[in-house]
Order: structure tokens, then sequence, then C-alpha cells
């Protein structure tokens, strides 16, 4: 049974709020107390945008939230989402030296999820620093992680960013694609208008390469571009059936919750993945109401692109995680998928394998979560000097150039880092770094 459901205010509140987890002032004062502050600590040493993690607990120790926030957004200009969907259990967390002493961790995430909710909310994003070739105009194609980054960083080093962006509103898949009971409170749309208020930055929504936009000619009408594009291609199964109503992509139906549009939620569901976004879709259709909902991984436990933390999360909502099984099919009636047929898969050797009978599951709902890939067909042909890897990705080099002059990439299209918030900014931060110095150096030579 398919049931019509919209995520509003009340069940944002009575299902959605109760799974966001906040330290109270009392508690963050006393796990901020726990730390060591360890001088070249571990904890900064594991994360990607290299926060000042005892420079800012101490702050909150002392009871300065705002100059707790000033540091880590020093750093990391999305020091706000970042503390909500960062798995900070495999990251700064894992590297505590507390880690294995009576309390474990610091809960770094939680009093960083503190400082940038007790955030002022001025809007002075300015810097004092500036280079040689100030006001130089650049161009950042994408408003997500990695385009909102690099445009705060060029903005506050002089330069004048134009921003395009394909959908009307900013934020990317902190907007569109992560789960609803993360982003509470409109974060990312707050985040997103913060940042991008700078006086040196101009968004311009609605426009997408390939459509309103040319890769040549903003190569020609800008000193430099930055690809920020993200992933908006649907990975496919590729399997019988999955052009059946009630088969989903999982990230366009919650950029769908998100909008507060009406979304069909079943009572027997199952979904296909192991990462962030396949326990993301579970939990939030759980939520939603379903009556069973069940995620098939073909491989191992380990393998699993989802941490630990997220997996439990999901066990404790009722969601119930398979191992070693491949979809084969999906049948249906009428034109509505009814069964699923799942293939039992071990590993041996490194390589997947065909293991037993297959499985029949009854469903009227299916959830693909098995990845995004770059939509390059709609703009390669602009520029085909521009190169691409095997995995579909904008190839670039450790710089984060592409293979066009005067081209840069960075965040889930680029070929430099995993798919999570927090590298495509320490991507863009990269991006950024080499774009200033080639800029600085080309007008070192017209001067």
């Amino acid at each position: 049974m398919i049931t019509e459901i919209i995520l509003d205010s009340d069940l944002l509140e009575t299902k959605f709020r109760p799974l966001e987890t906040s330290l109270s002032a009392d508690a963050v004062l006393v796990e901020s107390e726990r730390c060591y502050y360890c001088y070249d600590a571990p904890c900064v040493a594991a994360c990607p945008t290299d926060i000042d993690i005892p420079g800012f607990i101490r702050a909150l120790a002392i009871g300065q939230p705002s100059r707790a926030a000033d540091r880590i957004l020093q750093a990391n200009p999305l020091g706000a989402s970042c503390s909500r969907v960062c798995p900070v259990e495999t990251l700064c967390e894992q590297a505590c030296v507390r880690q294995h002493e009576n309390g474990g961790p610091v809960p770094i995430g939680q009093l960083q999820k503190f400082a940038m909710k007790k955030l002022s909310t001025r809007n002075d994003l300015s810097s004092n620093s500036r280079i040689s070739g100030a006001g130089t105009k650049v161009a950042v194609v994408g408003a997500g992680p990695a385009g909102m980054t690099a445009a705060t960083l060029l903005a506050q080093a002089g330069f004048t960013v134009d921003v395009f962006e394909s959908q009307a509103v900013p934020g990317g898949l902190n907007e569109s694609g992560i789960a609803a009971y993360k982003m509470l409170d409109d974060a990312a749309q707050w985040e997103a208008s913060r940042v991008l208020s700078h006086p040196g930055i101009h968004l311009h929504t609605g426009m997408a390469l390939g459509k309103k936009l040319f890769l040549s000619q903003l190569c020609e009408d800008y000193a430099g571009v930055l690809l920020a594009l993200g992933l908006q291609g649907q990975q496919k199964m590729q399997i019988p059936g999955e052009e059946l109503q009630g088969v989903f992509s999982a990230v366009p139906y919650i950029a769908r919750m998100r909008r507060q549009e009406p979304v069909p939620v079943g009572q027997r569901v199952v979904v296909i993945g192991g990462g962030m976004t396949a326990i993301d879709i579970a939990v939030q259709v759980r939520l939603l109401g379903a009556e069973e909902v069940h995620i098939c991984y073909r491989r191992g436990p380990e393998a699993m692109g989802a941490s630990l933390h997220e997996q439990m999360l999901a066990k404790e909502q009722g969601v119930f995680i398979h191992h070693y099984l491949r979809p084969v099919s999906i049948a249906g009636r009428d034109g509505t998928c009814e069964r699923i047929c799942l293939q039992p898969t071990q590993v041996l050797n490194d390589q997947l394998q065909d293991v037993g009978d297959p499985l029949t599951w009854s469903v009227d709902q299916v959830f693909v979560a098995i990845g995004q890939q770059l939509q390059a067909t709609r703009w390669a042909s602009d520029i085909p000097e521009l190169a691409v890897n095997l995995r579909g990705k904008i190839q670039v080099d450790g710089e984060a150039r592409t293979s066009l002059e005067g081209v840069w990439a960075a965040g889930d299209c680029a070929s430099m880092s995993e798919d999570l918030t927090v590298h495509a900014v320490a991507d863009a931060k990269v991006a950024v770094a080499s774009m200033m110095a080639t800029l600085a150096k080309a007008a070192r030579k017209t001067a």
C-alpha cells in the first residue's frame, strides 16, 4: 500500500526532531574540559579541513562560543553543515586520544554544532587580506559545498566572484540530498545565505552548464573558472523492472521531501545500496510510516560506505540491514512493482560471486541508492579537451587543476577525494590556493 505524505512542520517535530542529537550548555562545559588540548593534536590531523579543534574547544570551555565559531570558520566556511553531517566517528573523534578512556572520545562534532548554533547572525565575512589583482573576476559553477567554500575564500581574498547554480536555490546536496533530520531548522539555507551574502559574491540561479551557460564562454569572460558541479545523475541498477512505478532514485526523492512536496511512502520497502544516502532514505521512510524497511547491500558490513554509527542509527529505527544480497530483477503488475529478486553473494579473492538460489521478496517500493554520476553529456562537447577519468569524474591533479588551462574542479564532480561534504570543502581550499597562486603570477607578468 502506498500513501502520499508531506513532511510538514508537525512531522518534523514529532518524528524527525527526536533523532537530533545536541548538547546542553552545561554538557558543553563538561565535555570541553575533557579535552587535553593536545599540541600537534591528532584530531586536527584527521580533519580534512584542518580545523583548530583544541582551539575552538578551549574557547567553549571558557564560555566564548562565538570565538569558537570564528576559529572553526577560519578553516571551514561550512562549519555548520559539517558539524551535522561529517562522519566524525571515523575522522577526528576516532583520532581523539581519549578514544579508549572512560567516557570515550571528546564529542567534537557536537561541540562544533553547539558553537555554530551560537554563532551571531552577523554577515561580515570580509577579510583584510588582499592579493595583487584584487577585483579580478572569477567564475564558480555550482553552489554546493565546494562551490560555496571556493566563492567565500576567493571573495575574502578580494576577487569578484560570479557563482552560477543550476537549481533555484543554493546548497547542493546539503539542501537537497541529505536527510531532513540532519538539517533541521533550515540549517542548509541559513548557512548558504550567510556564506553567499559576501558583497564580492554574485549568485545566479537557474544557470545550468551546457544550457544557458557554456564553459568556452566562461573561459573567455573570466580570469579563472572553478567547476563545482556535484553529481546530478543517478546511477542505475541496470536490471529488469527498474522502470516500474514504485522504484525511485533516492536523492531526487529526498529533494522532493525536503521541499515539502507530497511523496509516496510504501509499507514494504527495500533500499539498494550501502552508503550514507541508503541510510538516510531508509530511516526517513521508516519515520514517515513504512512498516518494513530493508537495506540490501551486495558486500559485507566492512565495505559499506555508511559508518557504523549511521548503521546503528538505522537499526535503532527498525531498519533491517542485509549484507551479501544484490538485486537481480523487479517484477510487478499493471506497471507497479510488487516483487524484487535478490541474489545471495560472497566475496572470494576480492571478487564478488553469486552463491545459492535467488530470493524473492514482496515489495511496494524500492529505492536505488548506489551512487551518483557526472552528467557530462550536456556540455562535454563544448570543451572536449576537459579530461574525465574512468569513474566518470573530471580528472584533476593534486592542485585541483583540470586538463584545461585556467579551469579547476573540486567537490564530488572531481577526482580528488571521497564524496563527503567535508572533503568537498577541503578540496575547494586546495583549488582556491592554486587559483590564487596562478592568477597572482599572471598579474605579476602583466604588471
